[in-house]
């Protein structure tokens, strides 16, 4: 039976970008398709920080309900927006080929302020966490909105800088001249790769979707995600996470921080890619556990409680 496949997505330039992506690449395959674009509770709620609107997915849950009200058949995301755990009834249908991992700094004139105060923005406690470890000696200010809104409140502000994911600003052609890539800051597990997910009874759809996945980015995002999971992380705390292949080799880097930024727990682990991965995120997450990291993250959920 075919149908026309109705495409979910929140309605900010670079979701939208996205969706049409996945539109473009079902299209190809003959599949008919239409975009149907909501505005997602993260996307409204702009004067408070993420972390403390306690709310796991903020960026997903509207999509999730309109999916499972058979309002859309799909949704696109940003895999590192997407809970570890989906919602019962949801599956994850493909990942698309990752594009850039790292986080940028958007900056104003010269970069010549790294060894002065400074004020960067950042909505982020991974990076924000990241940032304060390196340069302790800078303040570090809240940042909402998609990525053009963003983008203009560094304009308007005087902050002397801005971190964003270089993915997002590269995909819709936004990318300053003036920014330096950060690449010594873990990125969020996930950063860069794009997520489709669809209904579990939904085969059809899920049919489509399997010939979109490109199956070396969802197994180094599943090693991230699993990371991430297993240190309860969710979206709020400073946990930063990357596999990659290199050499017929699976490579790891994890951390996880203080909120300040004080602590820092890291690991590096290599795995021969002809090795079963499928438990290698639970296995670097506990060495971290192991090594202090529970009472960090008991530390850390005490502290988003206050």
């Amino acid at each position: 039976m075919k149908k026309t496949i109705r495409i979910g997505t929140r309605d900010s330039e670079l979701a939208l970008w996205q969706a049409h992506t996945v539109e473009r690449q079902l299209n190809h395959l003959g599949y008919a398709t239409e975009i149907v674009a909501v505005k997602s509770t993260g996307d409204l709620i702009l004067d408070v920080p993420l972390y403390e609107l306690g709310i796991t997915g903020i960026f997903t849950k509207t999509l999730d309900v309109a999916m499972i009200r058979g309002e859309v058949d799909i949704a696109v995301h940003s895999m590192k927006d997407v809970p570890t755990a989906l919602p019962k009834g949801i599956v994850q249908a493909a990942v698309l080929e990752r594009a850039n991992v790292h986080d940028i700094l958007v900056h104003k004139g010269s970069a010549d302020f790294f060894a002065n105060p400074a004020t960067i923005a950042t909505g982020s406690l991974r990076r924000q966490a990241q940032w304060l470890n390196r340069y302790p000696h800078h303040n570090v200010t809240d940042l909402r909105g998609n990525v053009n809104t963003r983008l203009q409140k560094l304009k308007d502000n005087d902050w002397q800088g801005a971190i964003f994911a270089a993915a997002g600003l590269e995909r819709i052609n936004l990318l300053p001249e003036n920014h330096t890539m950060l690449d010594w800051m873990i990125p969020a597990p996930a950063q860069g790769a794009m997520v489709v997910v669809a209904m579990e009874n939904d085969a059809y759809c899920k049919e489509a979707l399997a010939r979109l996945n490109h199956k070396p980015t969802e197994i180094a995002t599943h090693i991230e995600r699993q990371f991430l999971k297993k240190l309860e992380g969710g979206c709020t705390a400073p946990i930063g996470a990357l596999a990659t292949y290199i050499d017929d080799e699976i490579r790891f880097e994890g951390v996880l921080l203080s909120i300040d930024g004080i602590e820092k727990l890291h690991i590096e682990k290599v795995l021969a890619a002809d090795i079963d991965y499928a438990n290698f995120g639970n296995e670097c997450a506990e060495e971290i556990l192991t090594n202090g990291g529970t009472q960090l993250m008991e530390q850390i959920r005490n502290q988003l409680k206050k």
